[in-house]
């Protein structure tokens, strides 16, 4: 089996008091995890790729963890999610893809109110680059006011033989919501739609 050393863990957390309007009662509170990982697919070509993913389950864990705890410790607090993974340039961005069952999974895990479709992006990319990390609403993918992205970089990752796996969370939707439709305070539960 593939294995994927973890070289660092990067947390970063955003607390969202107002966006140029009325402070709301609440702030919005957004973090996202990134595990920056050797590649193990890196500089050559792989057939059957899908048997990795397990491999990628732990730390799909630790991350999520790790952004529940930076978030105040209460799973049941999260609203959002998303993913997204950042390839160094000597992979393919279906190395990427691996992260797509193993990081939803992780966070599914941990969240009960979790049967939204998770939000994802994934791409190849230098050091440096950054990725929009896409956030939706946990638990029901119409709330307009969760459709929103987190924006994050880990200076020195990845290098052209690494992989950025990241996950994101938030507390509360956008600040200054106010495109109607399906409101969180409305949202029933029960196909991960409404």
């Amino acid at each position: 089996m593939p294995d994927f050393p973890i070289r660092k863990i990067v947390v970063v957390s955003e607390e969202i008091r107002h966006d140029g309007g009325p402070a709301p009662a609440v702030p919005q509170r957004r973090a996202a995890a990134v595990g920056v990982a050797k590649n193990p697919f890196a500089g050559w070509y792989a057939e059957d790729l899908q048997p990795a993913m397990n491999d990628l389950n732990p730390l799909a864990l630790e991350l999520t963890d790790r952004l529940i705890a930076a978030l105040g410790g209460d799973a049941n607090a999260i609203t959002g999610y998303g993913k997204a993974s950042l390839v160094g340039s000597a992979g393919e961005a279906e190395h990427g893809a691996l992260w797509g069952v193993p990081g939803g999974y992780g966070m599914r895990d941990r969240i009960a109110k979790s049967k939204a479709i998770v939000p994802w992006v994934l791409k190849v990319g230098g050091m440096g680059q950054a990725i929009d990390v896409p956030l939706g609403h946990a638990n029901a993918a119409y709330v307009r006011s969760h459709f929103d992205t987190m924006t994050v970089m880990v200076q020195d990752a990845p290098k052209p033989d690494e992989i950025a796996f990241v996950i994101a969370m938030m507390i509360g939707g956008r600040v200054h919501s106010r495109m109607g439709g399906l409101e969180a305070d409305q949202v029933k539960g029960e196909d991960g739609l409404r």
